[in-house]
């Protein structure tokens, strides 16, 4: 009996290099499929309501509300994970995104706007689940990797990303084909590219990096080079003020991010554009958003957490500034603009989520990160409802305007805190 209870601890705990590399292969599959359907709908969901409800005010209630889905959804898929692991907590994410965009065909099929709210609140659940797969890829990553783990599984969005948006008109022809209207097409791919990156999930996400990272913790010295967080973790204050400070960083990078691009393909299709032209300055930012992870991971664990989550204030008021000047008619410029927009918001993000995994203990990881991420749906679904109601009473540019300057209040929060230290 006491000959063959080592041997079994032995076989149940993998190499921590090599389930690592595994998991984040297996997150990477995922997240190219996830992209997709994420983009995709964001390409087209405020033109579909513009064009169900008839008017440009409400254009910012599908961002609102597959936004405040999320962060249900985060609360969610938190909790499962915490309890039984990330493989079971991501896959019923993103299988009930598919859910919801299946529901959104079925709106426009229907001309049913009540169905077309609740469905794209169900279909949030997409977004949700994409960005907690980042702490997935963390979760058994060295602590001087940490940065550099979560941008792998970003920067693995970006391919689905941008090819989302471009294949806004091949898919809405193809609806036609179906009998399904025009601007429901892009939601076919989504359902379908959410369903298969549950399929990765279930199937391949073995073993688990929580569970494995819990059972690391609990073996010995060797938790130590693997875990980004010990089991006992930082001190309370120390862990209290790390949390407050990822969360601001993402929260207003996040509201920022959602306002300007939501009303971005309104604003180019009131000046003559049609969607493909507003689908690859979506695929522009979308990429922006993603493709620099890595470097901005490894800058990140270079440079400093603090340091990175200010240069994300700066670059996001430089791409309210050029949004706000260019004229709608230059495609050109207002794709740099919203580029700019995405690698702000992607500093953002990836500092953030650094400082989150820093601080918060293995023992209540998954929950805390749920919780942060409903912060950030929250504050995404406030910056897709609001930049409807302001463009409409304003302009795109005031939008713009003071989404880049609201970014700057970053600068003071990330100097408070590096002077605390």
């Amino acid at each position: 009996m006491t000959s063959t209870a080592p041997t079994s601890t032995t076989t149940a705990i993998p190499d921590p290099g090599q389930a690592q590399r595994h998991v984040l292969r297996v997150l990477v599959a995922s997240q190219i499929l996830s992209g997709a359907g994420l983009a995709a709908g964001i390409t087209v969901g405020a033109l579909l309501a513009q064009d169900m409800l008839g008017t440009t005010s409400l254009a910012g209630l599908p961002s609102a509300l597959f936004t405040a889905g999320s962060a249900l959804t985060a609360v969610v898929v938190g909790r499962i994970s915490q309890a039984r692991g990330r493989r079971p907590g991501l896959a019923a994410g993103y299988l009930t995104g598919a859910i919801g965009s299946v529901g959104v065909i079925a709106a426009a099929m229907l001309d049913n706007p009540a169905l077309l709210f609740t469905a794209l609140f169900v279909y949030g659940a997409g977004t949700a689940t994409n960005l907690q797969a980042r702490y997935a890829g963390a979760d058994l990553a060295r602590p001087d990797h940490r940065a550099r783990a979560v941008s792998t599984v970003l920067v693995a969005t970006t391919l689905g990303g941008v090819t989302g948006p471009n294949l806004a008109a091949p898919t809405g022809t193809f609806a036609g084909h179906l009998g399904i209207p025009h601007l429901a097409g892009p939601f076919i791919l989504s359902g379908l590219a959410y369903a298969l990156a549950a399929v990765v999930l279930t199937l391949w996400l073995r073993p688990d990096p929580l569970l494995t990272a819990r059972t690391l913790a609990h073996s010995g010295p060797t938790s130590t080079d693997t875990a980004p967080a010990t089991a006992t973790g930082p001190g309370t204050e120390q862990g209290r003020g790390g949390v407050v400070l990822g969360a601001l960083v993402m929260v207003l990078t996040q509201l920022v991010m959602v306002a300007i691009m939501t009303m971005t393909p309104v604003h180019m299709h009131g000046h003559g554009h049609g969607t493909a032209a507003s689908g690859l300055v979506i695929a522009i930012h979308i990429g922006a958003m993603y493709l620099p992870s890595p470097l901005t991971g490894w800058l990140v664990d270079r440079y400093g957490r603090m340091t990175i989550a200010a240069a994300s204030g700066v670059t996001l008021l430089a791409s309210g500034i050029l949004a706000a000047a260019v004229p709608g008619e230059s495609v050109v410029l207002l794709a740099l603009a919203l580029a700019l927009l995405g690698l702000g918001w992607n500093f953002g993000l990836v500092a953030g989520t650094a400082i989150i995994t820093d601080t918060v203990p293995l023992a209540t990881r998954a929950k805390t990160q749920g919780l942060v991420d409903v912060s950030i749906a929250i504050a995404g679904a406030t910056g897709g409802m609001a930049s409807g109601i302001m463009v409409a009473a304003t302009s795109y540019p005031v939008l713009a305007l003071t989404g880049g300057i609201l970014s700057l209040s970053l600068l003071p929060a990330v100097a408070a805190t590096a002077y605390r230290r």
